[in-house]
């Protein structure tokens, strides 16, 4: 038996919950993939997964047995890096999770991340805030961009590293189109902007309930026009349409450009939500990650950051 492939097939058909799709995801066959997972409860004496016709999810032995995989794993990935590395020159992936609305900023670190060790390889994925959290424990993920506040660091399991503030806007066509660009308006309250047709993030999106409690603060309900999962949809639904969007600064940002459109501060009350990257405590971190983490911390990107958040224009 191969201990690590077999450890491997172990988080794949947690991660998958199927038998068939995990074995696909592992490019085997199902019967290999389900011999492994035998292999695996012989050599620990162990009941591993509940079998009924279909998965039916891991015993308690089980969930043990796929904590000490993922950290297994993630041991094996971090010595390969260390392997291929040079003593300055850090190679290898680092897995960034960010949630939609910080995408914008999550790329532009990326990109400055492989600028000074092109041999890191970043992968960028954008999550829900509730994928983040799992990534996160799990070890498929070695850095999640998101809402800090929100993030369960009790017990010393996670490690924030602040980045920015987020700042919102009433994203709108303009009267007038502007040679110049995105053109900023006066401020708008949060009760004036609930009579707008909106296009909004879905209720199941974490920045939704941030929206949802600034309009109740305001004493209003938000009933929106358009509803979407899609950062690009709430964009292109004002450039096009005739709706209003409600965008944080990072992404009002990446409209600069659009002199037909303009964005108005909004006030009353004025939400400002901490972002910023989340890391495993616990798991020794790679040498991709640690070079990811000395970037997180400098200033001159945390000035670029900020410059491109919303912060600036607020």
């Amino acid at each position: 038996m191969n201990l690590l492939s077999s450890l491997r097939y172990l988080v794949a058909l947690q991660e998958h919950k199927h038998f068939g799709r995990a074995a696909q995801a592992c490019h085997i066959t199902q019967p290999a993939l389900s011999n492994a997972i035998r292999a695996l409860e012989r050599e620990f004496n162990v009941v591993i997964v509940k079998r009924d016709r279909n998965f039916a999810g891991l015993t308690p032995q089980g969930e043990r047995v796929l904590a000490s995989a993922q950290l297994m794993l993630h041991e094996h990935a971090n010595l390969q890096q260390e392997l291929q590395s040079e003593t300055m020159l850090p190679r290898g992936a680092v897995h960034i999770g960010a949630v939609p609305t910080a995408i914008p900023i999550a790329a532009r670190f990326a990109a400055m991340l492989h600028t000074r060790h092109n041999g890191i390889q970043p992968v960028v994925l954008s999550l829900s805030s509730n994928e983040l959290e799992q990534g996160l424990e799990d070890l498929t993920i070695d850095m999640a961009l998101g809402y800090s506040d929100r993030m369960k660091v009790q017990g010393g399991k996670l490690r924030v590293w602040p980045q920015y503030v987020e700042h919102y806007f009433l994203l709108r066509r303009a009267d007038k189109p502007n040679a110049k660009g995105l053109q900023i308006g006066k401020p708008i309250t949060w009760k004036e902007s609930a009579n707008l047709p909106l296009c909004l993030l879905t209720p199941a999106m974490h920045n939704r309930a941030i929206v949802d409690a600034a309009f109740t603060t305001a004493g209003v309900r938000a009933s929106p026009a358009i509803e979407t999962n899609s950062i690009m949809t709430m964009m292109l639904s004002v450039v096009e349409g005739s709706v209003c969007s409600v965008l944080p600064g990072s992404l009002v940002d990446t409209v600069r450009g659009y002199g037909e459109l303009e964005a108005l501060p909004l006030v009353e009350p004025d939400v400002k939500t901490r972002i910023g990257f989340i890391t495993h405590a616990q798991a020794r971190p790679s040498r991709a990650l640690e070079a990811g983490l000395v970037l997180a911390q400098d200033g001159a990107w945390l000035r670029h950051a900020a410059a491109h958040s919303g912060l600036m224009i607020a």
